[in-house]
């Protein structure tokens, strides 16, 4: 049995870059969009923004491990892929974070339409994120392999 080393430093960075995304993404681009995808009500607008007041900070929290846990698993995944894509460097990053989209993200929300009758838009937007965020959290593992 062998070990897959991965950089700390890289799977915090992109714990953080994933946050950063996420607060664009769903704020300042396309908050307002995504919101009334949700078909939130306003009282249920005004009840989220109470507890995000109250208890954001553990909303925030759990959000950061999750992100660490996703760049952990992709440095590990990304480390297989170099080896059988025979590639390096951003490129690979791009490949990896892409079929972890492809293979694991969209096809798990794809849950959201069929079963929970929301938009494709909605799906697309929330798609879109992950995708980007895997892909670039794939590109800075790989620089820092």
């Amino acid at each position: 049995m062998f070990q897959v080393q991965v950089n700390f430093l890289a799977i915090l960075v992109c714990a953080v870059v994933n946050m950063a995304l996420g607060f664009m993404w769903y704020g300042p681009l396309f908050g307002k969009t995504w919101t009334d995808m949700m078909g939130w009500s306003k009282e249920q607008m005004e009840a989220g923004r109470i507890k995000m007041q109250k208890e954001g900070w553990k909303t925030y929290l759990l959000a950061f491990f999750s992100s660490l846990v996703m760049a952990l698993v992709l440095a590990k995944f990304l480390f297989f892929a170099s080896a059988y894509f025979n590639m390096s460097g951003i490129k690979i990053g791009m490949v990896a974070g892409f079929w972890s989209w492809l293979g694991f993200v969209a096809p798990v929300t794809l849950s959201f339409v069929l079963w929970e009758g929301k938009s494709w838009k909605l799906w697309l937007l929330t798609n879109g994120y992950y995708l980007l965020s895997l892909l670039i959290m794939g590109s800075i593992l790989a620089v820092w392999m």
